[in-house]
């Protein structure tokens, strides 16, 4: 058997191979690019969102990771771990003010553990994610379920709107190279049914206000997705109460200098975003939080400035990181925010996501 810690070395976030090569530009097809593309190093599924159950406000999260372990591929034997499969779960407790998440890894096979190619199928022992087809054409329907630590998730998250392609037709720019490069869709405004259990108690979601029970996927897959100069990025994916959604990036230096930005806006009731260029999205930290976990200091606070507007960006809750040392060895923050115009009003909510302040996040 591998040891957690020698397939940790080889996994997502730190896999080693040769010189990664520049994504050639294609026309992404589904449902075939829904599921998993093993020709190519790291790929992720990641759905976050919000739910009101038992009177209250929920964040949750859930992410499947599959790394192509170059150094066994050469191998013959059947136990090698070629593909390893990591999870991640997280549930934001608002009312409450704490975050529970819980972590998964295994290599590929033998019945635990699964990313298959074809549609979005993803088991990794109790936890998976499957895509459902709906019954408006192109249009999925997403089944969370893990049993996690302490809360349980058992959601399930229909698309409203079409597919939201990023960056020129799905092939998303990461740093000045070529090669630093993913391919990348979302889908924003997912309607979030089902059921949330903490302690024990199962709680279900609630009818309520359709900007309340919002979700947002992102599936992403790379060769060799940050510049060796990059050590960490800052994320958003809002969904606005009006339809609309806002994606905005940055990676950064050392230094909190930005390296590459980009993002995109598309605006409700279109099916094509605009699309922002690498000069015109600008992160600015207004109000810093310091994990008692780990020390890092993170901004729970920013204004972001985008070719859309001005918009600010605030954490429901300042202690929503997630310490992920036990399956992708890396620290990072992710938690529920809130999105405000200029004037301080609710434009939404969604997730803000911050890695590489803890330690330089090695990924690919």
């Amino acid at each position: 058997m591998i040891a957690r810690r020698a397939l940790l070395a080889l996994g997502a976030f730190g896999a080693l191979g040769g010189r990664a090569r520049a994504l050639p530009a294609r026309t992404l097809a589904f449902p075939r690019d829904h599921g998993s593309h093993p020709d190519l190093r790291t790929e992720w599924w990641y759905i976050t969102g919000q739910a009101r159950a038992d009177g209250r406000l929920w964040g949750f999260q859930i992410t499947f990771f599959r790394s192509r372990v170059d150094a066994a591929q050469g191998l013959r034997s059947a136990f090698a771990a070629r593909q390893l499969i990591f999870a991640h779960a997280a549930l934001t407790d608002v009312q409450g003010g704490r975050q529970l998440h819980d972590q998964r890894i295994a290599r590929a096979g033998f019945g635990i553990a699964q990313a298959l190619e074809g549609d979005t199928d993803i088991r990794l022992r109790d936890w998976s994610l499957l895509r459902r087809p709906a019954p408006l054409p192109g249009a999925s329907r997403y089944e969370i379920r893990a049993q996690a630590d302490g809360f349980a998730l058992e959601l399930d998250c229909a698309s409203t709107q079409p597919v939201l392609l990023q960056g020129d037709a799905g092939l998303s720019r990461k740093g000045p190279g070529p090669e630093q490069a993913s391919y990348y869709y979302s889908q924003p405004q997912l309607a979030v049914t089902g059921a949330i259990t903490l302690g024990g108690r199962r709680m279900a979601v609630a009818d309520a206000g359709a900007h309340d029970n919002r979700a947002w996927m992102d599936h992403e897959w790379s060769e060799a997705l940050m510049a060796p100069d990059a050590v960490g990025w800052d994320w958003i994916g809002m969904n606005l109460r009006d339809g609309a959604a806002l994606t905005a990036f940055q990676l950064r230096r050392a230094d909190g200098s930005a390296l590459w930005a980009g993002g995109s806006w598309r605006r409700a009731g279109e099916s094509r975003a605009e699309v922002f260029g690498p000069q015109t999205v600008l992160f600015t930290p207004l109000r810093r939080w310091r994990s008692p976990g780990s020390g890092a200091l993170y901004p729970v606070e920013w204004r972001v400035d985008t070719p859309a507007g001005r918009f600010g960006v605030q954490a429901l809750l300042d202690a929503q990181e997630l310490d992920s040392r036990g399956s992708t060895g890396a620290i990072y923050w992710e938690g529920l925010s809130l999105l405000r115009d200029e004037a301080g009003r609710e434009l939404g909510r969604g997730y803000l996501e911050m890695t590489g302040y803890a330690q330089r996040l090695r990924l690919g």
